[in-house]
């Protein structure tokens, strides 16, 4: 707990040094999430850290809060942003930083273990966070995308990538689809170079790559066909056309080449250091 933590505050010293410098207008302009702000990435990872802050401290309360909340459709994300698009960039700044801090404070005396209510099912604290650390990522990669910065990817990558791995039948399900029975074999390049892997060593399907590339498809932040993602067999390349590690109804992911053609290419890194 205290690893993925600490990984999770590096993380959101990340997303801060990219916003820092950001005015009113710059706050308010768009990012490869159709119809999303660099705004509505921060206000969205602000809200869901106090909701999951709330689901440590008070889970009948975020239950029934919760509850109320689905009533309005798988849409209330985008609801959600709409309800504070008028936050000025600092309004928006100090909101996202006081509720990660408030989110790691209390995560931080809570046991790895301790079952808590969530949008769907209960999950662990320690998945509760990890889930936290994986959002923080992946909005993190449209703020870079649409300001144009590079962020470069460090070993906590491992995070991303193990929930990644961990949602294959959440994936299949989410779609509608039955659940594969044949083992999928994970090996993923990380950027010190180490070998991450999952699944049987003979399995027959298989998925390859560097990490960062994974991530950005299991997040649904590139299209695999502008990553370094390779499959062997029909269940891992099928399971890659719509890996999701979000617990959102299938999302449309990005089209070939989106994200290069609607946004600049990177040419800086967050003042505040590589991710």
């Amino acid at each position: 707990m205290e690893t993925v933590l600490d990984d999770l505050e590096a993380e959101s010293a990340v997303v801060r040094a990219m916003v820092a410098d950001l005015d009113d207008d710059a706050i308010g302009g768009p990012t490869p999430a159709e119809g999303w702000t660099v705004r509505d990435q921060l206000t969205h990872l602000a809200w869901f850290d106090e909701a999951a802050t709330l689901a440590a401290t008070d889970p009948a309360t975020f239950r029934t809060r919760a509850d109320g909340l689905q009533e309005l459709g798988p849409g209330f994300p985008d609801r959600i942003a709409a309800d504070h698009a008028g936050l000025r960039a600092e309004e928006a700044r100090a909101w996202f930083a006081g509720a990660r801090d408030a989110l790691v404070s209390t995560f931080r005396g809570i046991g790895p273990k301790t079952r808590l209510p969530w949008y769907g099912p209960d999950m662990s604290a320690l998945s509760s966070v990890t889930a936290r650390l994986m959002e923080t990522w992946a909005h993190g990669q449209d703020v870079a995308d649409a300001l144009g910065m590079l962020r470069e990817p460090t070993d906590r990558l491992r995070h991303v990538a193990h929930l990644g791995v961990q949602t294959f039948g959440f994936t299949f399900r989410n779609n509608g689809r039955e659940v594969p029975e044949a083992p999928v074999r994970v090996e993923l390049v990380a950027p010190s170079g180490a070998l991450w892997t999952w699944g049987p060593e003979d399995a027959a399907d298989r998925v390859t790559g560097s990490a960062l590339g994974f991530c950005l498809v299991a997040t649904q932040r590139r299209h695999p066909d502008d990553t370094d993602v390779a499959t062997t067999g029909p269940v891992a390349a099928d399971w890659v056309s719509i890996a999701q590690t979000f617990a959102n109804p299938p999302g449309p992911g990005r089209a070939p080449g989106a994200v290069t053609a609607a946004f600049p290419a990177p040419t800086r890194t967050p003042a505040g250091g590589p991710a």
